[in-house]
């Protein structure tokens, strides 16, 4: 048996790894999906105040006061990109091994909010100005959403009623990091993306130079940015896998 603590990205909360929990379950696992302070079912909690620290210490104590040990720590998109290396980066004797679903470990001094560019951090401000009471970014019109073109109408019609604002604090923060994360192995789940190219842009992006070397094994799961609601079946495989 393995424990698994499965984090969500922006908008999302613990409901979004549910077949994927039921999945690894299935194989005797010990499943731990956790909703971020002010998402999913702890959306009453949320504030201007709702940072990355905030959230980084909600999966600091999940592992302490449940006693977690050589957890498998999954995150997808902005979970991967400064929660799991930050959270990993305080207690790595309490990790075995970590998985970035369709997202990377951002450098330290980095935010989320950076990796967007220039003009993705304008139009999301402009959001949270207008729409979002000056500290949430609103979910995206997901019928939208580009990547969303491997998902079910049931898939969408979740993600429109369950989704609610990310606090923007999430967004800014830059992620601090002292480097002892790097020491653990890492499984990169890569949708549209090759490892080959991971590897050439972290040679000339600053945003991934963090992917460019280090005990990295990757895995490929073709499909758009949510593979928890489009391949679960197949997310909840390869991360059993990964834990054997």
């Amino acid at each position: 048996m393995t424990t698994y603590v499965l984090l969500p990205g922006f908008w999302l909360g613990a409901w979004a790894w549910r077949d994927v929990a039921a999945g690894l379950r299935a194989h005797g696992h010990d499943v731990r999906p956790l909703s971020l302070t002010g998402m999913g079912e702890r959306a009453h909690l949320a504030g201007p105040g709702t940072g990355l620290a905030t959230h980084v210490t909600d999966v600091l104590n999940l592992i302490r006061f449940e006693e977690l040990h050589d957890v498998v720590l999954v995150g997808h998109s902005y979970a991967g990109a400064v929660v799991v290396p930050a959270v990993a980066d305080r207690v790595p004797e309490r990790i075995s091994r970590l998985v970035f679903v369709d997202s990377g470990p951002l450098p330290d001094g980095m935010s989320q909010a950076d990796f967007t560019g220039p003009e993705g951090r304008e139009r999301d401000e402009e959001l949270v100005r207008t729409a979002g009471n000056g500290w949430r970014l609103p979910p995206p019109p997901w019928r939208e959403q580009a990547g969303l073109g491997g998902l079910s109408e049931d898939a969408v019609d979740r993600l429109t009623r369950l989704s609610v604002p990310q606090p923007w604090a999430t967004a800014t923060t830059p992620v601090r990091l002292t480097g002892a994360w790097r020491a653990l192995p890492r499984l990169h789940v890569l949708c549209g993306f090759t490892a080959e190219r991971i590897r050439a842009m972290a040679a000339t992006v600053p945003a991934f130079r963090e992917m460019a070397d280090g005990d990295w094994t990757h895995r490929d799961l073709p499909g758009g940015h949510w593979p928890m609601f489009d391949r679960p079946g197949e997310l909840a495989a390869i991360l059993h896998e990964a834990a054997a």
